[in-house]
């Protein structure tokens, strides 16, 4: 398994779809077991939640940025 892609899939479908970024909230573990598709150690998940969590927040944080920077006219 792509540790890297799956992370990347999973931020999207944050991104793109509300009930799974909800159920993402309330339980991250069990949110990605159901998009990998397979049932692995928690801690084997717990890293692609990390991964994710990590790059929604960079994510959030450029578009906040480039948000502000457009304000700006930058």
């Amino acid at each position: 398994m792509d540790i890297k892609a799956k992370i990347e899939e999973i931020v999207e479908k944050v991104k793109n779809d509300k009930n799974f970024a909800d159920d993402f909230k309330a339980d991250p573990v069990k949110a990605v077991e159901k998009v990998v598709g397979v049932d692995l150690p928690d801690d084997q998940i717990e890293k692609v939640v990390d991964g994710v969590k990590a790059k929604v927040n960079l994510d959030g944080v450029k578009d906040k940025v480039g948000g502000l920077l457009g304000k700006l006219g930058l």
